[in-house]
């Protein structure tokens, strides 16, 4: 695949702090035994992280802006272009020495997400995708699945922490849903289920209370994946709602049914 010159930059970016993360998650296991617990270093590590993304984007397009997990928003000078940068997506992953965790970058222009980039450098699979050109995991071209009924689909979600979240709601919409599938998933890192629902490992997958940075770039890759996309009302207001839904058409359309019985049913 041959890749634009922005997209290139975005790659570069994210495979360096991948190796960053790598290289921090080694010492992860060590840290499990201490009192003090490994907690402030995932913290610096995801800090690392993003000042080496912000350093390798912002040297290559200045005046573009940005949106941070870390650091927050900040303005570019041309007003079209913004970086959604999650440095890393599965942080409890992380702290915890799972090795599901991604760097995850995306581009928006003039209101749309135009590029994407995850990485997951454990297991050195980069996942990239732009508009109108397709969706591709180390160069190999992604299709949704083409499963077509729900006893057959496994489905991706997220689930709600403590402090964090509608835990009833999300009892509420299981009920409904792992009757009805093959199975339900909870793997820690909203970038890579989207990825992995661009790439047919999973059927479907949907979450609440998401950020920007947690799921522009995947959205892109569902999309140039063959993939249907919305929120859980089925509109197009994800980065607004932070709610999303992903699938193939007939992943995505009984899947949408479900929730919304399960909403009614509160």
């Amino acid at each position: 695949m041959a890749r634009t010159a922005l997209l290139n930059v975005m790659v570069q970016a994210a495979i360096k702090a991948g190796r960053s993360l790598v290289r921090d998650f080694g010492e992860v296991e060590n840290l499990q035994v201490s009192r003090k617990g490994p907690g402030d270093f995932v913290s610096a590590a995801d800090r690392r992280a993003e000042e080496l993304l912000r350093g390798e984007l912002t040297k290559a397009r200045p005046t573009y802006g940005l949106v941070m997990e870390e650091s927050g928003i900040v303005e570019g000078t041309d007003g079209q272009h913004r970086w959604h940068i999650d440095p890393l997506d599965g942080t409890t992953n992380f702290l915890h020495g799972i090795p599901i965790f991604a760097t995850s970058i995306a581009l928006e222009r003039a209101g749309e997400i135009v590029a994407g980039v995850i990485y997951n450098p454990v297991m050195d699979e980069l996942y990239t995708a732009e508009r109108g050109r397709g969706a591709f995991l180390n160069d190999r071209r992604l299709r949704v699945a083409g499963r077509t009924e729900l006893p057959e689909m496994l489905i991706g979600t997220g689930l709600p922490f403590i402090g964090h979240g509608d835990h009833g709601r999300a009892l509420r919409e299981l009920r409904h849903v792992m009757p009805e599938v093959s199975g339900v998933r909870r793997a820690g890192a909203a970038a890579l289920d989207l990825a992995w629902t661009a790439s047919g490992r999973l059927d479907a997958y949907w979450e609440h209370n998401l950020n920007s940075w947690d799921i522009a770039a995947g959205i892109l890759m569902v999309r140039e994946a063959g993939g249907f996309v919305s929120d859980l009302q089925g509109k197009n207001k994800m980065l607004e709602t932070g709610d999303v839904l992903v699938g193939n058409e007939f992943a995505h359309r009984h899947m949408l049914r479900l929730l919304k019985q399960a909403e009614t049913s509160a």
